[in-house]
């Protein structure tokens, strides 16, 4: 008799537990209705072959070698054609931003600037003509 009746607790026991964790720990599967967000050092489009056609990237301080001119954290933002070429450019920084536009060749480009103390539209055709806007 005293088998039965402990065998009896010992189940009750056991379903009141199941129960509570049951109901504490089961919580509808509900997408994250928060501000969509997407975080990372880079976001890169593929087409589909998998070539970037797209980016976004965060660019650390570095030291251009060949002049030696200190460049601080840049953000920039390519769209690229099917050969793997820029088309469009934006670049952002503490000093500044620059916009670059190129055209069927790499010979051809409208540049924006305006980083440090200074601003330029630099313009330059086929003919490697070149023409500066400055203030």
């Amino acid at each position: 008799m005293k088998t039965r009746r402990f065998l009896v607790v010992l189940i009750v026991l056991n379903l009141i537990l199941l129960s509570f964790l049951l109901l504490t720990r089961t919580r509808p599967a509900l997408a994250y209705t928060g501000a969509d967000v997407l975080r990372g050092t880079a976001l890169e489009i593929v087409d589909s072959r998998g070539r970037v056609r797209a980016s976004i990237k965060v660019q650390p301080a570095e030291t251009f070698k060949a002049t030696g001119r200190k460049y601080p954290e840049t953000v920039v933002l390519r769209l690229i054609d099917q050969h793997g070429r820029p088309e469009v450019k934006i670049v952002a920084s503490v000093e500044g931003g620059g916009l670059s536009l190129v055209g069927d060749s790499d010979a051809i480009r409208a540049q924006l600037h305006a980083d440090r103390a200074e601003s330029s539209l630099r313009l330059t055709n086929t003919r490697g003509r070149e023409r500066l806007i400055e203030p």
